[in-house]
């Protein structure tokens, strides 16, 4: 698998040795207990309630998320056997009340509630995170398909189980107070973590764990909530789950209020309501009845608000099957669903590269912020991200056969990358390198006009922008757009953007490898201004590029060393982590300073990784998150 220079995310070798972008994020939410109307249902610890009163009400409450972002990686599924927090006394406190099975590589733009634990009243310092690996699921993509991974320590050994300490900064340690809220967010980097080679059969992705956690949250995604209603108080506008992440079926994670808002879409039981109308009809569908909220969390005041809301048989996997990914072709009623998360309504989910769905004139469509109820199956068109309910069979083990032709289709929001071609007003045109994770390539293009000749061409997609902004977007800059594919069938323009995100704003991530071996030298000079990367060091392995948008940046090839800076405005994170620990840093001096007395010519910098932007007309690198993995005798 190879990478070219303005080809598309995570296929090639130089970078795809990187593990491409995929960022796992842990939020742990703590308030009051009893607070909000959110209690939590965990076994709690002991010292909360020294009356024994059965108040806890000298606890905190820790609601843990997780989240992801796109990478090569098209399915990590693992098992989460623990999740801790350490006090600065030494007490530890376990936050996830059992294990769970989750798919990191689901969340590339959410964030999803995992429990509710009680805790007690302290400073936190460290958090400890244990994975098993012995039932993982790990599928990378290779030449445009699907392809199993096994995943090995530095050595080589397939992991099993693996637990990781992550230290807090002195300067943003865990405060947990009774009555008030605190918010930690954990970090688990796939891209730094791994270094994958698709050429063996599986292939390999060498694992250097590297997790970190924020009190101040450097990023922001929407959250996602799932499990069994509670009760409803329409009221308050709100309701509560007891929340059962990802696809679990039973289990104890605590319970979160939901708040909704007059603007709050909801579709219940496969019919679509606004607001108020949308929590009675959710009343009316009972307790236990299964949920899935989208919405945003304040950070401020740790207030989850749903914007969409799906309940009862409109859940996937519940009543029906489900199947979840892109649409990369499509004959007549018959759509090849690429990526796909199978999800049984009776058995656990799982991948599947391809799956083929049937459509009809009975299939409902719903479309994520159309009110307007069913669309109508011409809305369902090649790129879209969607997912469909139906009755799934495999008389062929090798390809899945979902009957959506008696079920629904819900359309969301999709991503895509590429190259700007042309500007003109409401429309840009583009050479689309990716949808979704996805390269361009393996999509067909066929049937998305009225005739062949004006079927959409990734060397000139034709993306709508209405009255959006495009004053900076230039010929020749990578751009991403959100938004949905035109209806099947009436193209050009080819794709409607919602939004659209000029190359200086894509966020850019930065990764440099030493070899197994490691550089005594990784930089010519520290110090506040940033780390002067070495370019042209000897020891720099397949690892040494920024990529940036659909554009990768080879570092060797760049005329001067290139200058890796802090952000000076907002919220900074910096790490150095070694085999076992990762050690934080809000404060850049006390980074460097870390990072200069442990390069002491025996401890050698094994790989860097930075998040942020570039400006290739300075060559400077201007991080909002700075990585260092050290090799310590």
């Amino acid at each position: 698998m190879s990478f070219a220079l303005n080809h598309i995310p995570g296929i090639t070798g130089a970078w795809n040795a990187t593990g491409r972008v995929a960022v796992i994020f842990v939020a742990l939410i703590l308030a009051a207990c009893g607070g909000s109307g959110s209690s939590a249902n965990t076994a709690p610890t002991s010292s909360c309630d020294p009356n024994n009163s059965g108040t806890f009400d000298q606890c905190g409450t820790v609601i843990v998320a997780i989240t992801d972002a796109d990478g090569d990686f098209l399915n990590y599924t693992v098992d989460v056997l623990s999740l801790r927090l350490e006090a600065a006394d030494g007490r530890v406190v376990e936050t996830l009340p059992r294990q769970t099975r989750i798919n990191f590589t689901d969340y590339v733009d959410l964030t999803e509630l995992v429990s509710v634990a009680t805790v007690p009243p302290g400073t936190y310092v460290a958090g400890m995170i244990s994975l098993d690996y012995s039932d993982a699921e790990i599928i990378v993509e290779a030449a445009g398909v699907s392809k199993a991974a096994i995943v090995t320590d530095l050595d080589g050994i397939p992991l099993t189980q693996t637990t990781l300490r992550i230290v807090l900064s002195n300067h943003d340690q865990l405060l947990v107070v009774a009555g008030r809220t605190a918010l930690l967010q954990l970090d688990f980097d796939l891209d730094a973590s791994h270094e994958v080679n698709i050429e063996p059969t599986p292939a390999i992705a060498v694992s250097q764990q590297i997790i970190v956690a924020e009190v101040q949250p450097v990023d922001e995604k929407d959250v996602r909530v799932r499990g069994p209603l509670v009760e409803v108080s329409a009221v308050n506008s709100r309701y509560i789950v007891a929340i059962r992440p990802f696809h679990d079926r039973d289990g104890d994670f605590g319970e979160v209020t939901v708040n909704t808002t007059s603007n709050t879409e909801f579709e219940v039981n496969g019919e679509v309501f606004i607001g108020s109308d949308g929590l009675r009809a959710l009343n009316a569908a009972g307790r236990g009845t299964p949920t899935v909220a989208q919405g945003t969390l304040n950070v401020s005041d740790r207030r989850f608000t749903a914007n969409i809301v799906l309940a009862g048989s409109s859940v996937p996997g519940i009543d029906f099957d489900a199947v979840i990914g892109n649409v990369i072709a499509r004959n007549n009623n018959l759509l090849t669903v690429r990526g796909a998360t199978i999800v049984p309504s009776d058995l656990r989910a799982h991948f599947h590269d391809d799956v083929i769905v049937e459509i009809g004139p009975d299939t409902k469509v719903f479309r994520d912020g159309h009110r307007g109820g069913d669309l109508g199956i011409d809305a369902i068109s090649i790129g879209q991200r969607l997912a469909v309910r139906g009755v799934l069979t495999q008389a062929d083990p090798e390809q899945p056969y979902l009957d959506a032709t008696q079920g629904a289709a819900r359309l969301s929001i999709t991503h895509l990358a590429g190259v700007v071609n042309s500007i003109m007003p409401g429309q840009t045109d583009i050479t689309l390198h990716a949808i979704g994770r996805r390269r361009a390539d393996i999509f067909d293009f066929s049937g998305t006009g009225p005739s062949a000749d004006l079927d959409a061409n990734p060397d000139n997609y034709e993306v709508a922008t209405g009255t959006l902004l495009l004053s900076d977007l230039g010929t020749g800059q990578p751009v991403v757009v959100y938004g949905f594919p035109t209806a099947f069938g009436i193209a050009p323009p080819d794709f409607m953007g919602r939004t659209v995100i000029d190359f200086s704003d894509v966020r850019s991530a930065l990764g440099v490898g030493w070899g197994t071996g490691g550089t005594v030298a990784p930089f010519l000079s520290m110090g506040d201004d940033g780390l002067l990367l070495n370019n042209q060091n000897e020891d720099i392995d397949q690892r040494h590029h920024i990529k940036q948008g659909t554009v990768l940046i080879d570092l060797t090839t760049l005329g001067s060393s290139t200058l890796i800076a802090p952000r000076q405005t907002d919220r900074n994170l910096f790490w150095i982590a070694t085999a076992d620990s990762v050690r934080e840093y809000s404060n850049f001096a006390d980074f460097i300073a870390d990072l200069g007395m442990s390069l002491n010519g025996a401890t050698t910098a094994r790989a860097m990784f930075a998040r942020g932007k570039y400006d290739a007309g300075t060559n400077v690198f201007t991080a909002y998150k700075i990585g260092v993995y050290l090799l310590e005798p």
